[in-house]
């Protein structure tokens, strides 16, 4: 840009880049920093900065906040810190004033093309190609008359997605400089709109590094945040712009609110890109590393919760600022309806690392008026054991609920010891949600997720095969309570295809019908494979891309998936009293138990089936559920009657059934002739019945 800009001191807020009258005034906290520098660059690939201002001890800084005002900076100007301090990582203190340091609260970050992870993890290293922040003017969008679907949980279907692998298949027919990229996500909303899904949630979307990952892979999930406040620039329609990836993310927002969708964001704010003592510094590192992290005794080394090297201190008062500060932003500012909280129970530590009864971030969260019907999910575990399902805090809060994962897979899957594991499960895990106002949502149900094998790969591997991410096979989780039918991986083997498809309709059934909110996993409903990798995180290829050819491949599950959730959507609609307590709706009579004979439930250690009569909160239908995970057929009576009307039953599911007859509309169910249903091998069969109305 070749111009000197006038600097003048500056006020100590708002904290980051923030545009007042005639400039920009900018401010980063640093309790422990010796000296800031402030850098500007014309260009994203230049080392050496075109202007720099140093701030003045005596007028730059108040309290712990540096600060300095710049006369008529221009949008899209690109710049970053040179913070002085002590390298002392015994006292917890790692300044590296040879690197340059990103805006925390930067509103978009620049890659230069030569960008080098491992550079900058060396100490003193100058000359390093880096990040650099940029200035961003967030007025000049046109919302237009974009609103919030507000979408009540009772009637939400979550479909979590990679925005990458959504549309990077050459097959995606999406136009190549769209595929992988926000506004490609656009294109497929037609799609997403016809399958039945209320919200979409996103795995990472700030900038992440994608050098964070073994030699010759990239890392694809996004799990390895630089910043919490800027977008992915790889998921812009035009990367060299780094202003282009905010139009296209609200655009997109815009697009799916307009199809009636809501967008999830899945947060990481329990650790960063920067990971362990020997990794890169280009942020809270270069800051004020023992404020941001948490240190083990002798502040040497970090505290690792998340499994990934570093954590942090989100109870600290400055890094809880700055965690509001971005959920206020993507809310405000970027009209995002909801987050999901990776590993959310590191949030309820304290600064030793410590779990805390009552931790100030999740209460900062819970009580704060900018989140009142914005969607709080928490992955209530973390990496070091602390599992918190059915104990997070709060009112507002809903969970990720692993036990549901686990029970459906174990009983489905043909374990022992699963039955009544199983029914809790069904019936919205009251064992975990007591609490007098518990909806029956405050569940959140998945039997697959990005983490793990996909559902096609659930029902054909018994083992992980993850040679690919070169760790000879040691990553990723090796219990996964899956089942391969007999034969490892793909098969030509009709007998073992078609028992594979009806278990993953029996996942889809359970998945989608049971008492709480339904989370799908991208392609789970055309049966996307991964090859057995169950943890795909640095794949960006098409082992983890969805294959659209699937969608020809598989119409039969298409169709299952898509009645499955209109039948979902449809309760929720006519009948609003789902939204009452879980504890209220479970006191009601309406659910009896059964096994092969009426009322005689088999709960012993070796049973696999159950079946339950369910009548409707207005008493004017009734569903009779059969599961039988058993390897043999297994014949079930009906009820007669019930109340004061005999049943006349219908078949609605029978996923032993082929294509047409699995599934079919309530209004074209056939009825059964006699009092008795011939449940197949591992096959779910849902019955109805019209009641008239029973009373109480």
């Amino acid at each position: 840009m070749n111009r000197n800009f006038e600097a003048k001191f500056g006020q100590s807020f708002p904290i980051g880049a923030t545009k007042l009258d005639g400039g920009i005034n900018f401010v980063i906290y640093s309790k422990h920093a010796t000296g800031v520098d402030l850098l500007f660059f014309d260009h994203v690939d230049d080392i050496n900065p075109s202007q720099v201002f140093n701030l003045d001890k005596s007028k730059n800084k108040t309290y712990h906040y540096w600060h300095i005002f710049i006369e008529g900076v221009p949008t899209g100007q690109l710049y970053g810190y040179r913070i002085y301090g002590p390298y002392l990582p015994e006292k917890g203190h790692r300044f590296d004033p040879s690197k340059l340091i990103l805006d925390p609260y930067g509103k978009s970050v620049s890659i230069p093309k030569n960008y080098d992870r491992k550079a900058l993890a060396k100490f003193g290293l100058d000359q390093v190609p880096s990040m650099k922040s940029v200035i961003v003017d967030l007025e000049k969008y046109d919302w237009e008359d974009d609103h919030h679907p507000k979408t009540p949980f009772s009637q939400t279907i979550i479909y979590e997605l990679h925005v990458g692998g959504f549309t990077k298949n050459q097959n995606s027919g999406v136009d190549s400089f769209k595929r992988g990229t926000f506004l490609g996500l656009i294109e497929k909303i037609p799609y997403l709109k016809e399958l039945g899904v209320t919200a979409v949630e996103l795995l990472p979307v700030f900038q992440f590094d994608v050098q964070d990952a073994p030699e010759g892979l990239s890392n694809y999930w996004g799990y390895s945040p630089v910043s919490f406040f800027s977008l992915h620039q790889g998921y812009s329609s035009d990367p060299d712009n780094p202003l282009q990836v905010l139009d296209d993310f609200r655009d997109m927002v815009k697009a799916f609110h307009k199809a009636g969708i809501e967008v999830i964001l899945d947060v990481v704010f329990n650790h960063t890109g920067e990971n362990k003592e020997d990794g890169p510094t280009y942020s809270f590192k270069g800051i004020d590393n023992s404020v941001y992290y948490l240190l083990n005794g002798d502040k040497s080394k970090y505290l690792d919760y998340s499994g990934t090297g570093n954590t942090l201190n989100a109870n600290q008062s400055i890094v809880r600022r700055l965690i509001l500060s971005s959920l206020h932003f993507w809310v405000r500012d970027m009209h995002v309806d909801g987050f999901r909280f990776d590993l959310a129970s590191i949030l309820s530590r304290d600064e030793n690392g410590n779990p805390v009864e009552n931790p100030p971030i999740l209460w900062d969260i819970e009580s704060d008026p900018v989140f009142a019907g914005t969607k709080l999910i928490a992955e209530a575990w973390d990496a070091a054991g602390l599992y918190q399902v059915g104990k997070f805090i709060g009112d507002s809060w809903k969970e990720w609920n692993g036990k549901f994962r686990d029970d459906i897979r174990g009983f489905l899957n043909g374990y022992k010891g699963k039955v009544s594991e199983f029914v809790t499960r069904l019936i919205g895990s009251p064992d975990l949600y007591q609490k007098k106002d518990s909806i029956p949502e405050q569940s959140i149900n998945f039997v697959t997720c990005h983490d793990g094998f996909t559902l096609n790969d659930l029902v054909s591997y018994n083992e992980k095969h993850n040679l690919a991410n070169k760790e000879e096979n040691r990553d990723g989780h090796n219990e996964n309570l899956s089942w391969n039918f007999g034969t490892e991986g793909p098969t030509d083997n009709p007998t073992i295809l078609a028992l594979r498809k009806r278990q993953i309709k029996n996942f889809h059934v359970v998945n989608l019908l049971s008492m709480g909110a339904p989370m799908i996993l991208m392609g789970d409903e055309v049966c996307r494979t991964q090859l057995g990798n169950n943890n795909a995180y640095c794949q960006d290829n098409e082992i983890a891309w969805f294959d659209w050819s699937l969608i020809e491949k598989h119409p039969d599950m298409l169709r299952f998936t898509k009645m499955l959730i209109q039948t979902r959507l449809k309760r929720g609609t006519a009948h609003p009293e789902f939204n009452m307590s879980l504890k209220d709706l479970l006191n009601q009579p309406l659910i009896t138990w059964h096994g092969a004979k009426l009322h005689q439930p088999d709960w012993s250690y070796n049973s696999h089936s159950i079946a339950v009569t369910v009548i409707s909160i207005n008493r004017e239908m009734a569903l009779h559920y059969i599961f039988n995970a058993f390897h043999q057929e297994i014949e079930f009576e009906l009820p007669t009657s019930i109340g004061k009307y005999k049943t006349k039953w219908k078949a609605w599911i029978d996923t032993a059934q082929d294509y047409p007859r699995d599934i079919c509309l309530w209004d074209e169910a056939k009825p059964i002739k006699n009092g008795k249903y011939l449940a197949q091998a591992h096959s779910t069969v849902i019955l109805l019945t019209q009641l008239g109305t029973i009373k109480k």
